[in-house]
């Protein structure tokens, strides 16, 4: 309206001046002069106000435009959902599957991942077995991506070691090679029971590539294979069995024991550990999960040695409640 205003006062000059030339109007005295002078200045001076809120406006109203189309064009990236894999294939053989577990929202960069490796003394037990941990696990550790992994079991004839720790090393080899696939960090873990726990205890201090496990907790695994076979914990922990799964006897084969022992692997810098033990175990002698606890001291490594003096190979209730308490506490502390 004040462009049209403008407009119109320009139309009046132009009317009065043809006017004059053409002897039509009067010439307006100085007083109106100065009026019609003082109008216009008026009109013009608000005029131009208008067109540059007008143009801030415009520009206001374009960066508006440009975040939005941004926004449109680089939207913000959807959560990735859990996703759930059972029976994936590791090797070539029947037994080398794992079942895997990926959280929801999971990074690379920030994702740990905790590999289970179940008991059954080498030559029976499956992943089946753990169940209960894992969902226990997703509940108490929902950020960390889960992996049950099983591997091929001793049979007296086949299998022997050290066919289970190679299977635990190419289990954690696959699941390295798949973090970008998976979405999930370097940050490994390895928990096993028995004879579960023996691998993890072996894999966690023997080997550093391609990945150094960052804690490994241990329920009773044997840790010293020459001891264990000399000094059995009752007459449930029969030597001949375990010469059956090892392929040999510390004498005839002293070397492939001392390699198959965690304890002769401790070193400075191996990863932080977590022993649970029953005081009264009749499978696994309490003094193996001592002696491993003894040599961590040794060496300056950060450790864990829990005992439930009253439970043997294995427990429920709330000492396995606590159990997992200090599962959930060790690992806070020492994965990051």
């Amino acid at each position: 309206m004040i462009k049209k205003l403008c407009i119109t006062i320009d139309n009046v000059f132009k009317i009065f001046f043809f006017s004059t030339f053409n002897g039509g109007f009067a010439i307006p005295n100085r007083r109106k002069w100065k009026l019609i002078n003082s109008m216009n200045e008026i009109l013009e001076v608000t005029f131009m106000k208008f067109i540059l809120m007008k143009n801030w406006l415009l520009i206001l109203i374009s960066s508006l435009l440009i975040v939005s189309c941004q926004k449109e064009n680089n939207p913000s990236p959807a959560i990735v959902a859990a996703k759930t894999d059972l029976n994936i294939s590791y090797g070539t053989d029947a037994s080398q599957k794992m079942d895997i577990y990926l959280p929801p929202g999971r990074t690379a960069a920030a994702t740990k991942v905790i590999i289970l490796i179940h008991g059954g003394g080498w030559s029976s037990g499956d992943k089946a077995d753990f169940a209960q941990y894992v969902d226990t696990l997703k509940k108490r550790l929902p950020a960390y991506a889960i992996i049950n992994i099983n591997y091929r079991l001793a049979t007296g004839t086949s299998n022997l070691f050290p066919t289970q720790e190679n299977d635990v090393k190419t289990a954690i080899e696959f699941i390295y090679s798949k973090r970008t696939e998976y979405a999930i960090s370097d940050k490994f873990v390895l928990l096993g029971t028995s004879a579960g726990g023996h691998l993890s205890l072996l894999h966690a201090y023997k080997y550093s590539t391609p990945v150094k496990i960052k804690a490994v907790v241990d329920f009773f695994g044997p840790t010293d294979l020459v001891d264990m076979y000399n000094n059995p914990a009752s007459i449930l922990a029969s030597p001949a069995a375990l010469a059956a799964v090892v392929g040999a006897t510390p004498t005839t084969n002293l070397t492939l024991y001392q390699q198959s022992s965690p304890i002769n692997f401790v070193v400075a810098t191996s990863p932080p550990t977590l022993i649970l033990q029953g005081g009264v175990d009749v499978v696994v002698s309490p003094s193996q999960s001592a002696t491993l606890a003894t040599k961590l001291q040794t060496f300056g490594v950060v450790h864990q040695y829990v005992v439930y003096p009253t439970e043997n190979h294995g427990w429920s209730g709330a000492n396995l409640i606590d159990s997992f308490n200090k599962i959930d506490a060790f690992l806070a502390a020492h994965v990051n």
